[in-house]
């Protein structure tokens, strides 16, 4: 049969002579041209992983900053033992005095309408918180109180003038028109406990941590270095003052001398719960008429005070 066209014989075009054994024509090398070749599309970044990179990349950068900071403080105080007194930094600190408004009692000790808020105090008559009673006659200056002394079933006898430290109580106005409700109960407890919510709250213990919670009712604020003064000299007085040895009372009216050499009061200007805390400490402990001269002064200072003034009636 006739062919109908003829092909063209393709081992004829770039065969190599001398290798028809081991190859018919050459094949172009695809390894070669896949090396040209564009490379693959990469793989979407994940948009969490790039938040995190990018949170990362900026706590990195605020801590150099911080660190820059540091560094700038530490040139300023070059050894631990510079003589460096934080107490000159209070003379810039805003100090809220007592004559101005009170804090806002409902975001205080909650808002519960038609409900009085009622600060409810156990101490033992046989060591009288005095600090507390201090602390109750200066909020009597500021707020509307309803104030109640009681005796529990675990004390056989109050002295008379531990059941009227609060004065002649006379209830003349309707219970929902007082702003904040104080009752003392003297009962058999080993150190004074307070609560103001009385069905939640877990009770809070110590004469000391008691005075700060009251006087914070007072909406003072305080900067960083005089809060933690502030808190120094409230532990000082309750540990080392109240319930430390002779040695330990002395070491600490020796301080009080000194920072009361620059100051009236023994954290700035004005008159701070650690003033009432380590006043009612010297009185009760007895060492008031051995204080040195600074000491002396200032505890006639705080005595000047109405509500200092009558809880001397209370030691006599």
């Amino acid at each position: 049969m006739p062919a109908m066209y003829k092909v063209r014989p393709l081992h004829s075009a770039g065969v190599l002579p001398g290798h028809l054994p081991t190859c018919m024509y050459p094949v172009p090398n695809l390894h070669r041209a896949a090396d040209t070749a564009a490379p693959p599309p990469q793989e979407e970044v994940d948009p969490s992983l790039q938040a995190l990179e990018s949170r990362q990349e900026e706590i990195l950068k605020r801590l150099y900053e911080l660190k820059s900071a540091v560094d700038g403080l530490s040139k300023m105080i070059q050894t631990p033992d510079a003589d460096f007194d934080v107490t000159n930094i209070i003379q810039t600190d805003e100090f809220s005095p007592l004559t101005t408004n009170g804090a806002d009692l409902d975001l205080m000790l909650g808002k519960d309408y038609g409900a009085l808020k009622d600060v409810v105090i156990n101490a033992n008559p046989s060591l009288p918180p005095l600090s507390l009673l201090v602390i109750h006659s200066l909020l009597c200056e500021r707020y509307k109180i309803l104030s109640a002394v009681h005796t529990h079933s675990s004390v056989k006898s109050v002295p008379e003038n531990l059941l009227k430290c609060f004065g002649e109580q006379t209830k003349k106005q309707p219970r929902h028109e007082y702003q904040l409700g104080f009752t003392l109960i003297w009962k058999d407890v080993p150190k004074p406990q307070m609560k103001f919510s009385i069905q939640t709250m877990c009770p809070i213990e110590g004469e000391g941590n008691i005075a700060r919670f009251l006087f914070s009712l007072f909406g003072q604020k305080y900067n960083a270095v005089t809060s933690t003064l502030i808190d120094s000299w409230v532990d000082t007085a309750i540990f080392q003052l109240k319930e430390g040895s002779s040695k330990e009372r002395g070491a600490v009216l020796r301080s009080m001398n000194a920072a009361l050499g620059k100051s009236s009061w023994l954290v700035g200007n004005e008159l701070t719960v650690a003033d009432v805390v380590a006043w009612c400490a010297l009185r009760q402990t007895g060492t008031a008429n051995t204080a040195p001269a600074n000491v002396q002064k200032w505890m006639k200072s705080c005595e000047n005070l109405a509500p200092f003034s009558s809880v001397m009636k209370l030691l006599k």
